[in-house]
């Protein structure tokens, strides 16, 4: 039972917490459960100079700068995102990442240990463009992701709002980081 907890936090840390870019380190307390300045779940380490948007209130602004052709782009590469792990997909998956946001050896090891424990299936709504500078775009959606335990069938599902930063490398757009903080449950 321990090693599932330990399988499912590592995967909620993956899907919701990935901010992604490799050279970051997390000063996180883990005892205390305080968060190092700038790394709080609503500020999640952004750096408002890089990374320019708001996860919170109703309203959400599209960018009105985003070429068609990039905006199609972006917002299938976007797709291709969310696809290739909801069809379980790590091969697929990687290639969406940026390789200067994510370790990917580290990242198709996390994807591989989640998988074998648990189906992911990512559904997302009101994709946004809400930021484009020619070779970077951030895209908001929000998102519900349902992890099921392979074993016990239990389903855990968690809903919020998400920026997904991409960067254009070699062509193609990349996922670079994802800045995540989730709704509080609906109580019934």
């Amino acid at each position: 039972m321990k090693k599932k907890m330990v399988v499912a936090s590592m995967a909620l840390v993956l899907v919701l917490g990935a901010c992604g870019n490799a050279d970051e380190t997390n000063q996180n307390d883990p005892e205390t459960g305080e968060a190092a300045p700038g790394s709080g779940a609503i500020d999640h380490g952004v750096d408002e100079n890089k990374v320019g948007f708001s996860m919170s209130g109703d309203k959400v602004e599209e960018a009105t700068d985003v070429p068609k052709e990039d905006k199609e782009e972006i917002l299938a590469a976007f797709d291709n995102y969310i696809e290739t792990l909801n069809n379980q997909d790590v091969e697929g998956y990687l290639t969406t990442l940026s390789t200067k946001g994510y370790d990917l050896e580290e990242e198709r090891q996390a994807t591989v240990e989640m998988l074998e424990n648990s189906t992911m299936k990512r559904e997302t709504d009101n994709e946004t463009i809400v930021k484009y500078s020619g070779d970077s775009a951030q895209l908001f959606s929000t998102l519900k992701t349902t992890f099921t335990d392979i074993e016990t069938e239990v389903e855990n599902t968690h809903e919020g709002r998400q920026v997904t930063v991409f960067n254009k490398e070699d062509g193609a757009w990349k996922v670079f980081s994802i800045h995540f903080i989730g709704d509080e449950p609906v109580k019934e």
